[in-house]
């Protein structure tokens, strides 16, 4: 994606935090651009001084990519079950950064430590139960590849930690993300 359409997306995802926080209607936005359009997965990352404030995504899709953004807008900071009683406020709008995903498809793999740290993000799940990092997870806690997938395992999908190398209904899909974000004040 080039610089604009970047902070298109960026500017839809802070309008629409800035309503949904405040309790005001989301307008869905509108575009003729044909990369905005696309049906692509994405996810919403919000942080507070570096502090998690909520992250929400999907992998697949039916709706245009501009449309996904302003969806895991609102489900990133209203709908993030981690912070249920204590969701973001009008308050810390100013000082929030706002961080977006834009993901490529999924691709099963049967050598997971094949994945390519802060490049690669990981899906796994059992048929029943799943989880998933993005490729900068890896990045952001230093974490080696196995690290990453136990992780994963224990903390996203409720599965042993050594389920992705242990358990032969465990499936490890791998995809990567183009990733760009902003503060709040400097999305215009």
């Amino acid at each position: 994606m080039n610089d604009r359409q970047k902070q298109t997306l960026l500017k839809v995802a802070k309008d629409t935090v800035a309503a949904a926080v405040a309790g005001r209607p989301v307008h869905e936005p509108e575009t003729d651009d044909p990369e905005l359009l696309a049906e692509v997965g994405c996810f919403v990352t919000l942080k507070n001084c570096d502090e998690l404030r909520g992250c929400i995504g999907q992998f697949t899709t039916d709706k245009p990519l501009i449309e996904m953004v302003c969806q895991m807008a609102v489900s990133s900071s209203m709908h993030d079950p981690r912070f249920g009683g204590n969701r973001l406020t009008t308050a810390e709008l100013p000082d929030l950064d706002i961080e977006i995903s834009v993901l490529s498809p999924m691709e099963k793999t049967d050598d997971p430590l094949c994945l390519r740290l802060g490049i690669d993000g990981i899906y796994i799940t059992n048929g029943r139960t799943n989880g998933c990092f993005l490729p900068q997870v890896a990045t952001e806690t230093g974490w080696n590849e196995e690290d990453f997938l136990s992780f994963c395992c224990a903390h996203k999908a409720g599965l042993a930690p050594d389920a992705w190398k242990t358990d032969p209904d465990v499936e490890v899909y791998l995809f990567t993300a183009e990733v760009f974000g902003g503060q709040w004040n400097d999305i215009q």
